[in-house]
């Protein structure tokens, strides 16, 4: 498994000491065996992949791309094709690696093209995705030159994507922790930019979000927040009864205006909408890395503007805030 001692140096040296402690008690219990049914065999499929060496590593295309196809004989990428499907299913994506095309649930690169032109040089920044998945959006900052990247996402098996990707790619200042957001310290401080990317909705007190992402920026850092939004003026917000396009744990839909409103009143200064785009059946759906149900099965076959439950389809909105 990954170690760490790298990252605490470098937390170390931030004057995050009080952080390195709490994560040499929190990565141990997180990662323990015991928790979870599959993460030995998870960690049996890392275990299994071969260490190849490429100096072909490109984080600045559409696809996360780490070696060529015919560095590799037919063997090897049996071998890696296998521990890739078992690891399945990637939601989020794409991957190239070594001439696997790992064409994941979501078009990931997409909602990336959107906000990279409008958010302050990633360059020589120190960086939190929260809810960061299998970590593909941390890749493209670290090809955007980010200092440090730091992922957190609580779901194990995201986090051992992420172990075999970076077993392949090698070293690299990009980390993602098995962890929720309200278990970082309180007042860290410490980043220059915070993204949270689909995860607000999902929060059953959208105000502790987002005063909780203000606490991880330092003075002057930018907040960058992806969130479903619904049409409508200020202060309507959609509460779904039961479940939103399947989901059973979507709470808070807001419109921009009350959006906005949230980040003031939590404090943020300098806000921005940047993008707002309706998610397609192009963006998200099923592919043979991720078999399962997608957006295509969550909308009114008839009538794709409404989801199953006859409520707006999915619209995605991009903010901008910094924390003063």
């Amino acid at each position: 498994m990954m170690e760490y001692q790298a990252l605490y140096q470098f937390l170390s040296e931030q004057n995050a000491g009080q952080w390195v402690d709490r994560l040499t008690k929190q990565l141990p219990e997180a990662l323990e065996m015991s928790n979870h049914g599959h993460l030995s065999e998870w960690l049996e499929v890392i275990e299994q992949i071969p260490v190849l060496s490429s100096q072909f590593r490109k984080l600045t295309s559409s696809a996360i791309t780490i070696g060529n196809a015919e560095e590799i004989n037919q063997d090897t990428r049996k071998q890696l094709n296998l521990a890739f499907k078992r690891l399945c299913p990637w939601r989020k994506g794409p991957y190239s690696l070594f001439g696997i095309e790992i064409d994941t649930e979501w078009r990931s690169d997409w909602k990336w093209d959107r906000l990279i032109d409008h958010i302050k040089p990633l360059q020589n920044r120190t960086v939190l995705d929260v809810g960061c998945g299998n970590g593909y959006h941390c890749w493209r900052m670290l090809g955007a030159k980010a200092k440090m990247v730091i992922g957190i996402d609580p779901a194990l098996l995201h986090i051992m994507q992420f172990h075999a990707i970076r077993k392949l790619y090698g070293e690299a200042a990009n980390y993602i922790l098995p962890l929720r957001l309200e278990d970082l310290p309180a007042n860290l401080s410490l980043f220059d930019m915070v993204f949270s990317m689909g995860v607000l909705y999902h929060r059953r007190s959208p105000f502790d979000h987002l005063l909780e992402l203000k606490d991880c920026l330092r003075p002057g850092g930018q907040l960058i927040l992806e969130t479903l939004i619904i049409e409508g003026e200020k202060n309507q917000v959609l509460v779904p009864e039961g479940r939103y396009a399947k989901m059973r744990n979507v709470w808070f839909i807001p419109s921009c205006e009350s959006l906005q409103t949230w980040l003031q009143r939590c404090g943020f200064v300098n806000i921005r909408l940047i993008n707002i785009t309706k998610i397609t059946i192009e963006e998200q759906r099923s592919t043979r890395w991720m078999q399962s149900q997608s957006l295509k099965d969550f909308l009114q076959p008839d009538n794709h503007s409404l989801t199953i439950e006859g409520l707006p389809a999915p619209t995605r909105a991009i903010f901008l805030a910094d924390r003063p």
